[in-house]
């Protein structure tokens, strides 16, 4: 009946976290995932610069890794943001809040042991699956929903990076040329290794390199973005309605997620006045 098992407008809710594991990446290495909750146990956090770049501290603590390495981060704005998802917390730590937080645990200890070349190949691959380009034939106002809203940012992505994408039908997704692969991977290759890690990051929220570089070149916002990769589900909540709470809940959180990437990857990648700019915003 839905063509996929579960039905995509059914809420895919993640397991609880446990730590040091996580989501399998599109390398196939396994990520950082937060543990669920912990007692607050510092009452001010601060930020201090370091030799190797700006560290946050827990009172008279200076934050580590997961892997027990000195948390540092290479420029202000990112520290005063990594500094504020700890000074929000309430009496409970809320790991899974913390993305930017994660994050930088992530660029730091590389628990996937990828370069920058596997990183930027992991990436583009998701060319071959991307969630805009798959397109259904039934039901008619679907297919018609998908291409009304999908269309236009594959066109973007044609003229913007001078490449050929289209879109399929079949089961077996687009036949990607080559040199539109080449393209992505020289594109990617301009960003540091920091900006690589969230931008892989928001691709994997969004299931889409598409979307995510819509999103990172600021054509599209966060809340379109989100939409776009969510255009079946969001079609079948229109049929068949909500599912009490649980709709709401995974929007809300792939909000916050793609949000605290696409952050991630301005703040790793832009000149220091951008960053304080977004940083304000």
């Amino acid at each position: 009946l839905w063509g996929r098992s579960p039905p995509a407008w059914l809420p895919r809710l993640p397991p609880p976290a446990a730590a040091g594991s996580g989501p399998v990446g599109p390398g196939g290495g396994r990520a950082y995932a937060p543990p669920a909750e912990r007692k607050r146990f510092y009452q001010n956090v601060s930020i201090s610069q370091g030799e190797g770049g700006f560290e946050i501290n827990l009172d008279q603590r200076k934050l580590k890794t997961p892997q027990a390495k000195l948390f540092t981060v290479p420029n202000e704005a990112l520290a005063i943001a990594v500094a504020t998802e700890w000074d929000s917390q309430k009496d409970t730590i809320k790991f899974y809040t913390m993305h930017l937080t994660t994050l930088c645990n992530t660029a730091l200890d590389n628990p996937t042991q990828r370069n920058k070349t596997q990183l930027i190949h992991a990436a583009v691959k998701f060319l071959e699956t991307d969630t805009v380009c798959y397109r259904v034939e039934e039901p008619p106002a679907l297919a018609e929903l998908q291409k009304n809203e999908w269309d236009p940012i594959v066109t973007w992505a044609e003229k913007r990076y001078n490449v050929k994408i289209g879109s399929s039908t079949s089961i077996l997704g687009p036949n990607i040329p080559a040199s539109t692969k080449e393209t992505f991977i020289s594109h990617l290759a301009s960003y540091n290794m920091w900006a690589l890690q969230g931008i892989e990051y928001v691709i994997t929220q969004l299931k889409s390199l598409i979307l995510s570089m819509g999103l990172i070149d600021r054509h599209i916002t966060v809340e379109k973005a989100v939409l776009l990769s969510r255009l079946e589900e969001e079609y079948q909540i229109q049929r068949w309605g909500n599912v009490e709470w649980a709709h709401d809940y995974e929007l809300c959180e792939l909000r916050a997620r793609t949000a605290a990437g696409t952050l991630f990857v301005h703040l790793c990648s832009e000149s220091s006045t951008v960053k304080h700019k977004l940083l304000q915003d």
